[in-house]
């Protein structure tokens, strides 16, 4: 009997009082707070330094205050003087841009104007940017993201040259508008990923497996080394976990050597590449240098604070929230481009940054989504979806690619 007792208290002593799984399930909880506390200033502190990444760069300009960040500001609603052109007045719009021709109805995003906080934006002067551009090319090179704001560059002056003193011929990868009056010509060239790959076809340039020649550029970079202003882009492209790199040729491919190489180291490659060829090729007493940083996407709407699994559709406001950081870019790809800028820096070559990323960030409505011309046909299944066909990677015109514009305008007219 005595034996039977003591097994029962030994028992008793394994077996959890109420209190001990009660004491254990607030410990658990108070843990699970802790955590999520630490995570959410983590998450805080993380877009706070994005939002000051996005911002910065250098951006003082000769005329304007030493403290002047055109940046960092705030969209304004402004319907008296924007916008700066209309889209039916534009005589070379791209009906991939053109949304209210395809029917959008909210023609808000037509007016936002560009607030820096402690400064105004050059108002754009058409006739002033063509008499600084006279005998001279500005060129455009990148992705169709450059060409979005090409586009809108031929929008801004096309009102004041005269039909007979104007003209736009297409020639493979380069576009070129001519401002006959003025000797001027503002071109876009396309190149994607900036050096040789698979993608160079200005029309035939959706394969299924991009290879990228990371150490070959000469035969993009002769068509526009003697520009007098130069703009790049690259980084839609590249937003891969991966890309396939040839040493070799694309004429020979069986020749060459293969091999796949993670980002954004491959991206630095083609980086370097490029910046080694400016660093050799380039007039420095007579080419000015500029680089867009990363046109945002806007692919999920919860991001800032839509409904999960939705994305730009629908979108007819801006983002308000001052500091707003989606992840429609990569951080650590323009770490590459800081360091690349900066090493061309230390070897007497400036390339401008113009940090269009943070300001774009906010216009998710912005975006063609589906008011655009479709290359494919649509399925009754998309038709049913339209979130499933919506471009919210470019940009409706007259819309965000001016202010880019403006903002390099700002830059060519104090250079």
């Amino acid at each position: 009997m005595a034996k039977k007792q003591q097994q029962q208290h030994q028992v008793m002593q394994q077996v959890p009082s109420v209190g001990g799984i009660r004491s254990s399930f607030q410990s658990l909880v108070a843990l699970l707070i802790a955590i999520l506390v630490v995570a959410t200033i983590y998450i805080r502190q993380s877009n706070e330094q994005l939002f000051q990444y996005w911002t910065t760069y250098d951006k003082t300009i000769n005329g304007l205050s030493s403290s002047c960040n055109l940046f960092a500001g705030k969209w304004v609603f402004d319907n008296r003087s924007y916008p700066l052109y209309k889209e039916k007045e534009c005589t070379f719009m791209s009906d991939q841009l053109a949304c209210e021709k395809f029917g959008r109805k909210d023609l808000n995003y037509q007016f936002w104007r560009w607030q820096p906080h402690q400064c105004d934006l050059p108002r754009f002067n058409a006739t002033a940017l063509l008499e600084k551009l006279r005998n001279k090319r500005l060129v455009y090179v990148g992705d169709s993201l450059n060409r979005n704001q090409w586009v809108s560059m031929v929008c801004l002056v096309d009102s004041v040259i005269s039909p007979t003193f104007k003209t736009i011929h297409n020639n493979g990868s380069i576009n070129i508008f001519k401002a006959i009056e003025y000797n001027a010509t503002i071109e876009f060239y396309w190149s994607p990923l900036l050096v040789e790959s698979n993608s160079d076809d200005p029309i035939s340039h959706r394969v299924p497996d991009r290879i990228v020649r990371v150490q070959a550029i000469e035969n993009h970079a002769r068509h526009w080394t003697d520009a007098d202003y130069l703009v790049f882009n690259t980084y839609l492209w590249w937003r891969r976990r991966q890309m396939k790199v040839l040493w070799g040729s694309f004429e020979s491919p069986e020749d060459g050597v293969y091999k796949a190489v993670k980002l954004p180291r491959v991206y630095e490659m083609a980086l370097q590449t490029w910046a080694q060829w400016l660093e050799v090729h380039v007039d420095r007493n007579k080419t000015q240098l500029f680089f867009m940083s990363m046109s945002p996407t806007h692919q999920k709407a919860n991001k800032w604070g839509g409904i999960k699994g939705e994305n730009c559709y629908s979108e007819t406001e801006p983002v308000t929230e001052e500091g707003y950081v989606g992840d429609g870019a990569s951080p650590r790809m323009m770490h590459v481009v800081d360091s690349v800028l900066g090493e061309l820096k230390t070897r007497g070559l400036n390339v401008q940054m113009i940090n269009i990323t943070q300001l774009s960030d906010y216009r998710k409505e912005g975006h063609p989504s589906i008011y655009r011309k479709h290359w494919e046909t649509i399925t009754e299944e998309q038709l049913l979806n339209p979130k499933n066909y919506s471009d919210c990677i470019h940009w409706c015109l007259p819309g965000v690619p001016d202010v880019w514009n403006e903002l390099l305008y700002a830059y060519i007219l104090e250079l």
